[in-house]
């Protein structure tokens, strides 16, 4: 018979599971629309005659808004719930898809960037809500999980946003924003709140405070984690910034083939993240799959540009997904133990600030290179970046982080 001990700790283990199951599912719904406007968006804007450059202010515009909602989003949630904010957050992403499918300008491009950006803050509230309901020891597998379901959204999204486009440019855009109706409702009737009565009450500081310290005090390993993530999104960015640009001019990829290309990369990061990155973390540990993690982005980044037919780009794609499932659910983790449980959403939201920097700077670097000087220059910067994220991996005092209060992180 059961320990009344044990018995707990089952029904505990299974509703964190249950509640983690349909956090999974919300977080997938959303990243499939997404990812059905992503890969599209570069191709319409060049259809309207918009230049590189202009596409690339088009595409920071949606991470100028996510820089400044994300540390807001995170701090909303800490007071007032997880689940409040992940659902005016689908409710924004909704509008912002319809605006794209009605866009005929670069401004209509922009403001529908803009908008989405706003809801896609969230993506810290999320990393936060498996934090509050995971166990320490458990949480790199469980955002590895939680990164499979939204590459599971991203790798379908794309095919669905090019069968959509066949029917015109309304078609993706109503189609996402349907997505994220069905999403909302799903999330408005199942997801429950993740924090405890009166953990959510708590005066904080300002969180752009936490943030101005990483930058003043990097040294910790918490402020490393926090750069390492942000290094690590740049060349990442870089790439995904002219890759519909880079494969429409050289391949002669369309709005009607390049969701394959997405599908194909993605294929890559459902089959690490859901099951192979919990054994391998169990076995190089979270500190090695950051390295190696790195290793393998830096590697892939620079081999782009070396590939001459779609053949020889098949065996390259697979090394990015491979890389960023190894390094983006290590790092995470790793900052959510070096953090306090009460401070999650705070912490995560200022990691999310500093790849908000980088989603901004790295698109507007990344087009002007392509447009101006060589399209496979943003391939090389974006490789010699991201090794500087791997030198920093290599700075990381020690692999078992002490938690430490954001509060006193900001102590300046």
């Amino acid at each position: 018979m059961m320990e009344p001990e044990s018995q707990s700790k089952s029904v505990q283990a299974r509703d964190d599971f249950r509640r983690l199951a349909i956090l999974i599912a919300v977080a997938t719904l959303d990243l499939m629309g997404s990812a059905m406007i992503f890969p599209l968006m570069p191709l319409y804007a060049k259809a309207l005659k918009i230049s590189p450059f202009n596409i690339g202010i088009i595409m920071a515009s949606f991470y100028v808004a996510q820089l400044i909602s994300a540390p807001l989003w995170g701090r909303v949630s800490d007071r007032y719930g997880r689940r409040p904010a992940l659902l005016v957050g689908l409710a924004a992403l909704g509008s912002g898809y319809l605006i794209f499918g009605f866009a005929h300008s670069m401004w209509m491009l922009v403001l529908a960037r803009v908008i989405q950006g706003a809801g896609g803050g969230t993506t810290g509230v999320t990393q936060a809500y498996v934090a509050d309901t995971v166990r320490p020891e458990a949480r790199t597998r469980s955002l590895g999980w939680l990164s499979a379901g939204t590459n599971i959204g991203t790798m379908l999204g794309p095919v669905l946003g090019s069968w959509a486009a066949a029917y015109g440019q309304l078609a993706p855009g109503a189609l996402a924003a349907l997505l994220c109706v069905i999403n909302l409702v799903f999330a408005f009737w199942w997801l429950p709140e993740s924090l405890k009565p009166g953990q959510a009450i708590r005066k904080r500081k300002p969180v752009w405070r936490n943030a101005w310290h990483v930058i003043r005090h990097p040294g910790g390993d918490a402020q490393r984690l926090t750069l390492i993530y942000a290094v690590g999104m740049f060349g990442q960015t870089c790439m995904a910034a002219v890759l519909g640009l880079y494969l429409s001019g050289k391949f002669g990829i369309t709005v009607l083939t390049i969701g394959w290309i997405f599908f194909y990369q993605n294929v890559f990061s459902v089959i690490m993240r859901s099951a192979l990155l919990g054994p391998i973390v169990d076995r190089i540990k979270e500190l090695w799959s950051m390295r190696i993690g790195t290793m393998f982005l830096i590697v892939g980044l620079a081999s782009y540009p070396f590939a001459p037919n779609l053949w020889v780009l098949a065996a390259v794609i697979p090394l990015i997904p491979i890389g960023t499932a190894l390094l983006f659910p290590a790092t995470t983790a790793m900052l959510s133990k070096a953090t306090d449980a009460a401070d999650y959403g705070t912490a995560l939201g200022v990691a999310q600030t500093f790849a908000g920097i980088s989603r901004l700077v790295a698109p507007l670097m990344a087009t002007a290179l392509f447009g101006y000087l060589s399209p496979d220059l943003p391939f090389f910067v974006a490789a010699k970046i991201a090794a500087l994220g791997c030198l920093l991996t290599f700075r990381i005092r020690s692999p078992h982080l002490k938690p430490a209060p954001v509060a006193a992180m900001v102590d300046f």
